[in-house]
């Protein structure tokens, strides 16, 4: 696990007011974390890919603003939360102005802090290294669910707090995986010395 105290203060909106692309290189080395029920669970993000609005037909807001859409719409460093294939929540910053519907989707976590809850909510991960290697294994292992959606980032529940750069030399760009649409759009990043990536 990576030393808690390398880890400083929440991100502040101002971080999240800008291209969903480089917030989502930005993010990389940052630490998520929860507060839930009492129980502390951290891991620094090692996996993001940026959802970049309407024009994006992978992202959620090529359907418009809708009930579902609606937090991606909303103010910058706010979480968005949705269910998918009915089993999984997904967690994402969103990014921009408000009213520039975007996110950060985070991928995979290095496990920091409460690794034993995650385990317990988590028990049929195999290895430490399945934990929080993918979106939904990461919602689950911190207790994210969609109670945390719209909430901002900046304090607990749910915070994203500022951690060691990530050299470009140990970062990789390729494109989205997991979906259909716009599928070739370079939008994914990833720490490449990482185990705990999802997918390489």
């Amino acid at each position: 696990a990576v030393p808690r105290f390398q880890y400083g203060a929440a991100l502040p909106v101002g971080f999240y007011l800008r291209d969903t692309e480089q917030v989502a290189r930005a993010l990389l080395g940052a630490l998520l974390e929860t507060h839930v029920d009492g129980v502390v669970t951290s891991g620094r993000i090692v996996e993001t890919e940026a959802y970049v609005g309407e024009h994006d037909a992978a992202c959620h807001a090529a359907a418009g603003r809708t009930g579902r859409t609606d937090p991606l719409y909303g103010e910058p460093g706010i979480a968005y939360v949705y269910f998918i294939y009915g089993v999984h929540w997904c967690v994402n910053a969103v990014t921009r102005a408000q009213g520039l519907p975007s996110a950060v989707l985070i991928r995979a976590l290095e496990p920091v802090e409460g690794v034993e809850a995650m385990e317990a909510r988590r028990p049929r991960a195999r290895k430490p290294e399945d934990l929080t290697n993918g979106p939904g294994k990461l919602c689950a292992a911190l207790g994210i669910t969609g109670t945390s959606n719209r909430l901002p980032l900046q304090h607990p529940p749910i915070v994203i707090r500022s951690g060691a750069p990530v050299p470009d030399d140990d970062v990789v760009e390729t494109t989205r995986i997991g979906i259909t649409q716009a599928a070739d759009w370079p939008l994914r990043w990833y720490v490449q010395s990482s185990r705990h990536v999802s997918r390489r």
